[in-house]
């Protein structure tokens, strides 16, 4: 082996431990019990379940941290997704949406399911818990859709103010052209 060479793997070697000290801050911030998902929606015991495991460790403070998440750079990966999770969708803090936004992230979690974006194929192999049947899935979709008011026949979500969903959609685009994301 050259010098060049046994000095390049040494380097990558030192900066590979380096970077060891510069990890992730994992601590969940509080959940306050009257915001969050389950207090407020209710869900029933199977479909919170579900959420629980293929949903919660990215979008809620109650994110369960696998050993890799100690291991840099892949820890600084997942923490920036753990972040991006709960900016969008946090179950956490569900209690604090009004009811517009409620019914419009129901809706949009029922269409993630739907169309394979959710839970995320890179998060499945380490998470087992987290792949959801063909069944799973449908309970989760009818389940975000009765949650957001929409109807089975009209296929369009009502509002709490009884006004088509579709009419605040204007804050919610905006919302995700800030951050980057068609979720």
């Amino acid at each position: 082996m050259s010098k060049i060479l046994k000095w390049a793997v040494l380097a990558i070697l030192a900066a590979l431990v380096i970077i060891q000290f510069f990890g992730i801050d994992k601590t969940n911030p509080p959940v306050i019990e009257g915001e969050s998902f389950m207090a407020v929606a209710q869900p029933p015991a199977e479909v919170a379940r579900l959420l629980k495991d293929a949903c919660y460790d990215c979008h809620s403070h109650e994110t369960e941290y696998p050993w890799y998440t100690s291991i840099a750079p892949v820890s600084w990966w997942i923490g920036h997704h753990i972040e991006e999770g709960r900016e969008h969708l946090n179950f956490s803090t569900w209690g604090t949406y009004n009811a517009e936004k409620k019914a419009h992230k129901a809706e949009e979690c029922g269409e993630e399911i739907e169309k394979g974006e959710m839970p995320l194929t890179s998060y499945l192999p380490m998470h087992p818990e987290a792949r959801l049947t063909a069944a799973q899935k449908e309970q989760l979709i009818s389940w975000f859709k009765e949650l957001s008011g929409e109807s089975e026949e009209g296929g369009e979500a009502i509002g709490p103010s009884g006004a088509p969903s579709s009419e605040g959609d204007e804050e919610y685009e905006h919302e995700e052209e800030e951050h980057g994301h068609e979720h």
